[in-house]
């Protein structure tokens, strides 16, 4: 496979950018690739600056559901350019998204369109502080929520400690009030609570975690923080970038049957615009200004090309009801297709991981023993075989409806070779 644009692209790149790419995971640095440079997509296939063909199951990490460069979808995009990219001010487009999306999250009373998943989840944390009037916050080992300062923590000496600050740049005081869980251990939340229950305003989650790969709630998992969360009077917040109407139209909380207090939705909600949304009771969204103390504001918040290509992309979802069970289908094959083969793999309707370890991953310290190594393998034996996944160990594979049966029949016959 000849790559040598992107070659030369990415050491051009890197004279202008750290790492020569404006997000980390792009560098490949985990499985020791040169980066492709894409020039174009269609449907299920992506194209190199070499003109190589390969299938995608990176999706720009989640919002092609539909595939890339759905007609309906840009169409709608560029209708709304002819109207001007951005008005720093109130139009209707915005109300008709809240109201589509309302209408599949009944839980969000009132939200806020934004323009990231970080800006989302960083707003919601927020706006629980300002009801609850509490400082701690409660997150998950392998959870990934955006890269806000308070967020980024890794664990301290001690479950019952306080994080101390996983990148460079974020200081030590920004995460003392962050306390860390571990992903389905509902003992670790307990404890947690016990010591610190009256001063958390609350617990974000990945309903199903995505940012270690796939790893799904065990049962009962999502109840019992909905449970203690209420006991305690906190704040239970669904981080759903990744999960909102991908598994299904009401994303997690309707795939798994529990309401949280509030929700935050990206990736698809945008349709491939950046584009998120962050929202819940009424109660606590009265908080945020103007109408409460809680400040957030955003000039392109809600602008009307992001908003026609989320408002595009929920009526094609409503108006097809075979989406997800053809998703599901084409998945499950695939997933089929890895347990033949003997490989440890992750699935939740079409997201999925295959691991590289010796037993089933259900939270972030089963998956730091995968064999990342193996990976690098299996990345480099995909790719050249035409198939294009995410560089790194840690990532959701995704499955969009361009997937054709026969795109799904070559990456399991990939697969069985490996």
């Amino acid at each position: 496979m000849n790559i040598d644009r992107s070659v030369g692209l990415y050491k051009t790149a890197q004279e202008f950018m750290p790492g020569g790419v404006n997000s980390p995971v792009r560098a490949c640095k985990s499985v020791g690739f040169t980066p492709l440079f894409i020039d174009h997509a269609d449907g299920s296939k992506i194209y190199d600056e070499n003109q190589n063909e390969f299938i995608d199951y990176v999706c720009s990490w989640g919002p092609n559901i539909l595939g890339h460069a759905n007609k309906r979808v840009i169409n709608a995009v560029k209708n709304a350019c002819d109207s001007g990219l951005t008005f720093g001010a109130c139009h209707k487009g915005e109300i008709t998204l809240a109201r589509l999306i309302k209408k599949h999250y009944p839980n969000m009373q009132k939200l806020r369109l934004v323009n990231s998943g970080t800006e989302g989840t960083m707003s919601a944390i927020r706006a629980a502080r300002g009801y609850t009037n509490r400082d701690m916050i409660v997150k998950f080992e392998g959870c990934y929520h955006g890269h806000s300062d308070g967020l980024l923590v890794s664990a301290g000496s001690g479950l019952l400690t306080n994080s101390i600050p996983s990148s460079g740049g974020v200081p030590k005081g920004a995460t003392e009030n962050t306390l860390l869980a571990k992903y389905n251990d509902e003992q670790s939340v307990e404890d947690i609570f016990k010591k610190y229950g009256e001063q958390i305003a609350c617990v974000i989650v990945e309903p199903c975690a995505a940012n270690m790969g796939v790893v799904p709630p065990k049962n009962g998992f999502l109840k019992f923080l909905r449970d203690i969360t209420l006991k305690y009077d906190s704040v239970l917040i669904f981080d759903e970038v990744i999960t909102g109407f991908r598994l299904s139209i009401g994303g997690a909380a309707d795939y798994y049957g529990i309401t949280p207090d509030m929700t935050v939705l990206g990736k698809i909600v945008g349709g491939g615009m950046p584009l998120a949304v962050y929202g819940g009771l009424e109660e606590i969204m009265n908080c945020v200004a103007p109408l409460g103390s809680v400040y957030q504001a955003g000039t392109l918040s809600g602008n009307p090309i992001a908003v026609a290509a989320g408002i595009e992309i929920i009526n094609i979802l409503e108006g097809n009801e075979n989406i997800y069970n053809e998703l599901e289908q084409k998945s499950k094959k695939i997933e089929t297709a890895f347990v033949n083969k003997g490989l440890n793999v992750n699935r939740q309707g079409s997201l999925m991981t295959v691991f590289f370890n010796e037993k089933t991953v259900e939270n972030y310290n089963d998956a730091q023993q995968c064999d990342t190594q193996k990976y690098a393998k299996y990345y480099d034996y995909m790719l050249n075989n035409g198939i294009y996944i995410a560089p790194s160990q840690f990532e959701a594979m995704f499955v969009s409806y361009a997937h054709s049966n026969e795109d799904i029949e070559k990456t399991c016959e990939t697969i069985e070779k490996l």
